[in-house]
C-alpha cells in the first residue's frame, strides 16, 4: 500500500485508487463517490444506525460460532457501537441514488467499521491485514439481506416515532372534541347547508380518524419485523454456519432493542418482495389521505375571517401577505397538506420499486429506503408542529356557529317529523323570500311552540337520536 502527500492508494479487483489518508472509507466507497454524483443527498442516518447494528450483530453471532477471533470481534463491535451512537457520520458519504440493492452504502459502511476497527487495534487506516471490511466486517453476509434487513430495523423505528407523533395528534384533536362539545353549528354536505352537527362531533371525527391510521402503521410496522439476515445472497444462506442466524437474530435484537424480530418465513422472498415496505408506505399515504381532508376543512372553516365561514380560529404565526397588511394564513394547514403530497408522491416511487425485482433479488432498495425514511421523518416533523402550532390553539367563534346554525335551511329537517317534508319545505322556502330565519317563520305559521323549539334545540336533540315521541307529544303547537 503506497502513500501519497495527503492520500492512501488501496487496490480492489478492478485495480488500485487513491483515497484520502484521513477517510476512514475506502477504495470501494470512493469509487460511489465518483460514480454516483447524482442528487447531492446522502444514506438516511436511521438506515446508518440500523446498518452499524447489523454489524455489530453479526461480529457478536461470529465470534460465538468461533468464526472471528476475539480482538477483530471486540473491535468491530467498537467500531459499529460508535456508528450506532452517531459517530463517524461524516464518513458516510455515498448517494442516496446509488448502486442497486445498495452495495456502495453497504461496502461504506464496512471500510469505516473496519479502518476504525484497525485504528483501535493500533493500525493504520487502510491496513487491512488487520480487519479487513469483506473478511472480517461483512462475514457471514451479502449486500442482498443486510440492506433490507436495516431498512426493516430503521423503518420500525421510524415508525414507532410517526406512530407516537399520530397520537399526540389525536389526542389533540379528542381535546377540542370535548372542548367544543356544546357548540352546535349547521352541517354541510356538497358544501351546503344541512342538518346541525356540533363542533365536537366534527372534531371527534379527526381523532377517530387518527386513530385508525395508527392503528394501520402499527400493523404494517408488526409485518416488517420478519428479518432475511443470514439468507446471503440469493436466500441460501450460502457461506453461513448452520447455527448462523438463530445466533445472529438474538444479536440483532440486543443490539436494536427490537424484541420482535424474527427469522422471515421463507428467507428467498425477503430478498426479493418488498411488499412489507409498500404496505408501511401505503398506512402512510392513507394517513396523508386523512390529512389532506381534515388540513382543507379547518382551511374551510377558519376561511374569512369577515367573507368566509370563520366558525373556528386558527392561531397567527406569521403575515400573510407581503402586500396585503393585516392578513393572516392557515399556514400550519397549507404545510401538511404540502408534506402529504410529498409522502403519496413518495408511496408511488415505492410501488414501483417493489415491483421492480427480478428473480432472487430486488435490486432497487436503495430508492426504497430513501423514499420511506425520508417522508416518514419529514411527516412526523410535520404532525408535531401542527398539533403544536395549530389544533392545541384553535378556538370556536360560538356566536358566528350560532348564527349559522339559527339561519341554516338544514334546521327544517328537523321540522319533518312534526309537519312533513313538503310543508318543511315550504317553510324554508318563506324564510328565504323573507329573510326571516327557520325558527322565525315556524313558530309564525305554528308549526311548534317556543317550549317545544327550545326543547328540540338542545344539542342531544338535534345531534343524535332522541326521543321522538315525547317530542312529538309536547311539541306540537295547538293552533
Amino acid at each position: 500500500m503506497a502513500k501519497a502527500e495527503g492520500f492512501r492508494t488501496e487496490k480492489d479487483s478492478l485495480g488500485e485508487k487513491k483515497v484520502p489518508r484521513k477517510a476512514y472509507y475506502g477504495i470501494q466507497t470512493q469509487r460511489a463517490i465518483e460514480n454516483f454524483q447524482i442528487s447531492g443527498l446522502g444514506v438516511h442516518p436511521l438506515l446508518i444506525t440500523a446498518t452499524a447494528g447489523v454489524k455489530f450483530a453479526s461480529a457478536k453471532a461470529n465470534h460465538k460460532l468461533g468464526l472471528l477471533d476475539r480482538k477483530r470481534a471486540d473491535a468491530i463491535c467498537r467500531a459499529a457501537s460508535e456508528v450506532i451512537s452517531g459517530g463517524l457520520r461524516r464518513e458516510f458519504v455515498v448517494d442516496a441514488f446509488q448502486a442497486g440493492a445498495g452495495t456502495s452504502h453497504n461496502m461504506n459502511a464496512n471500510e469505516v467499521i473496519a479502518n476504525r476497527a484497525i485504528e483501535l487495534l493500533g493500525g493504520s487506516r487502510g491496513d487491512y491485514s488487520l480487519v479487513h471490511p469483506n473478511d472480517h466486517v461483512n462475514m457471514s453476509q451479502s449486500t442482498n439481506d443486510v440492506v433490507p434487513t436495516a431498512i426493516r430495523i430503521a423503518a420500525i423505528n421510524s415508525s414507532r416515532e410517526l406512530t407516537a407523533s399520530i397520537g399526540r395528534l389525536e389526542k389533540a384533536f379528542t381535546r377540542k372534541s370535548k372542548e367544543f362539545s356544546g357548540v352546535i353549528k349547521s352541517g354541510r354536505t356538497h358544501l351546503q347547508d344541512a342538518v346541525p352537527v356540533t363542533l365536537g362531533q366534527e372534531f371527534g371525527s379527526y381523532a377517530d380518524a387518527m386513530r385508525a391510521a395508527r392503528e394501520r402503521l402499527n400493523e404494517a410496522s408488526q409485518a416488517l419485523q420478519e428479518v432475511g439476515l443470514g439468507a446471503t445472497a440469493v436466500g441460501t444462506g450460502i457461506n453461513t454456519h448452520r447455527r448462523y442466524r438463530d445466533t445472529v437474530l438474538a444479536e440483532l435484537r440486543k443490539a436494536t432493542g427490537i424484541k420482535g424480530l424474527e427469522k422471515a418465513r421463507d428467507s428467498f422472498a425477503a430478498l426479493s418482495f418488498m411488499s412489507d415496505f409498500a404496505a408501511l408506505s401505503g398506512a402512510m399515504k392513507l394517513l396523508c389521505v386523512d390529512l389532506v381532508k381534515i388540513s382543507g376543512d379547518l382551511r374551510l372553516l377558519a376561511s374569512g375571517p369577515n367573507t368566509g365561514l370563520a366558525e373556528i380560529m386558527l392561531p397567527a404565526l406569521q403575515p400573510g401577505s407581503s402586500i396585503m397588511p393585516g392578513k393572516v394564513n392557515p399556514v400550519m394547514a397549507e404545510m401538511l397538506s404540502m408534506v402529504s403530497f410529498h409522502v403519496m408522491g413518495a408511496d408511488q416511487a415505492i410501488a414501483l420499486a417493489a415491483q421492480a425485482g427480478q428473480l432472487e433479488l430486488n435490486v432497487m432498495t436503495p430508492v426504497i429506503s430513501h423514499n420511506l425514511l425520508g417522508p416518514a421523518a419529514i411527516l412526523t416533523n410535520a404532525l408535531d408542529a401542527f398539533t403544536l402550532k395549530c389544533v392545541s390553539g384553535i378556538k370556536a367563534d360560538r356566536k358566528r356557529c350560532a348564527l349559522y346554525f339559527e339561519s341554516s335551511a338544514g334546521l327544517a329537517t328537523v321540522l319533518n317529523v312534526f309537519i312533513g317534508y313538503e310543508k318543511a319545505a315550504s317553510v324554508v322556502k318563506e324564510a328565504r323570500t323573507t329573510g326571516k330565519s327557520i325558527k322565525e317563520t315556524a313558530l309564525e305559521k305554528g308549526v311548534l311552540t317556543e317550549a317545544a323549539w327550545r326543547k328540540l334545540m338542545k344539542p342531544q336533540n338535534i345531534t343524535s337520536p332522541f326521543d321522538l315521541k315525547g317530542l312529538l307529544k309536547k311539541g306540537r303547537s295547538k293552533k
